[in-house]
């Protein structure tokens, strides 16, 4: 009777491993670019949100979108206050016109376009942040998860921790 060689069984599992671990790899790249391709746009020339009375005009190339409620006590001034290396567009559910600051542009719409924007975002909670960066011209793609701000005052030290 022949005896099996050690070898042969030895090249198999270095075999199965190897697939397992390519299969590991594929499958982490394919839900990370699934993941990645979740994030949604915004075309400022389709969508029409307003400065006080002005039609909003994108003119950075980097945002930080806060979808925030002026009813909450004090947050369109902790919004105007706050500091950050990126300009802040500040969109009220409430649609309460307000002045700019040198860094936050409050921004408010119509009913139909502010639960247009809360549907694609998949905003549920206020204050939420997230950030969007510009694709070509005034369409801009979501750059970031979208995060509830537990406490604006911390907006400052999360944002610029990131």
């Amino acid at each position: 009777m022949a005896k099996r060689k050690g070898k042969s069984l030895f090249s198999l599992s270095t075999l199965l491993a190897s697939f397992f671990g390519a299969a590991m790899i594929a499958i982490s790249f394919a839900y990370f670019n699934y993941k990645f391709s979740e994030y949604k746009f915004i075309n400022f020339k389709e969508w029409t949100f307003y400065e006080k009375s002005d039609v909003f005009t994108p003119k950075a190339d980097k945002y930080i979108v806060v979808f925030y409620s002026s009813r909450e006590k004090g947050t369109m001034d902790l919004l105007a206050k706050i500091d950050l290396h990126l300009p802040i567009l500040a969109i009220d559910y409430y649609n309460k016109a307000r002045e700019n600051t040198e860094t936050t542009t409050f921004l408010r719409s119509g009913t139909k376009n502010s639960l247009a924007f809360i549907q694609r975002f998949n905003i549920y909670d206020s204050p939420s942040i997230f950030f969007i960066k510009r694709q070509k011209d005034s369409l801009y793609k979501q750059d970031s998860m979208i995060r509830k701000l537990d406490n604006l005052k911390e907006l400052s030290q999360q944002i610029n921790n990131l």
